[in-house]
């Protein structure tokens, strides 16, 4: 199925200039590291530490993304970078708040960990749409 879905990607990405030659495992991996953030951080907010609201903003910003990415119509490099940029800058504050915790909460650390990777696969896709521009 995900070879299936990466092809309709593939398919639908042509329709952004300038993005019909993407890698769509960068863009996959970056939707699956979306997916995780998102969950660690709605699990961590739950805790009612000083990092939920970060949390929960960063889960919305997450999801945002990677449904963002799952329909690129419409969308321009400029947006998509715009979108990425967002991202990167919200799992960031989400794992800086979650450092705070995270020598005394595994879940704020795992949170944070799931930040650090949403941040890498986001950051991948922007030097990628950056190298084929």
């Amino acid at each position: 199925m995900d070879a299936m879905m990466m092809g309709a990607m593939s398919k639908n990405m042509e329709s952004m200039p300038d993005m019909a030659m993407m890698d769509m495992s960068v863009l996959q991996a970056c939707m699956d590291a979306c997916a995780a953030c998102e969950q660690a951080c709605t699990v961590c907010a739950t805790q009612e530490m000083g990092c939920a609201p970060a949390c929960m903003n960063c889960a919305d910003m997450c999801h945002t993304m990677m449904r963002s990415m799952l329909r690129v119509q419409g969308m321009t490099p400029a947006t998509m970078m715009a979108m990425l940029d967002a991202c990167i800058a919200m799992c960031q504050m989400c794992m800086d708040e979650c450092m705070q915790h995270a020598d005394h909460s595994d879940v704020c650390r795992l949170c944070a960990q799931a930040c650090q990777a949403c941040m890498n696969a986001c950051m991948a896709v922007r030097d990628m749409m950056m190298a084929s521009a």
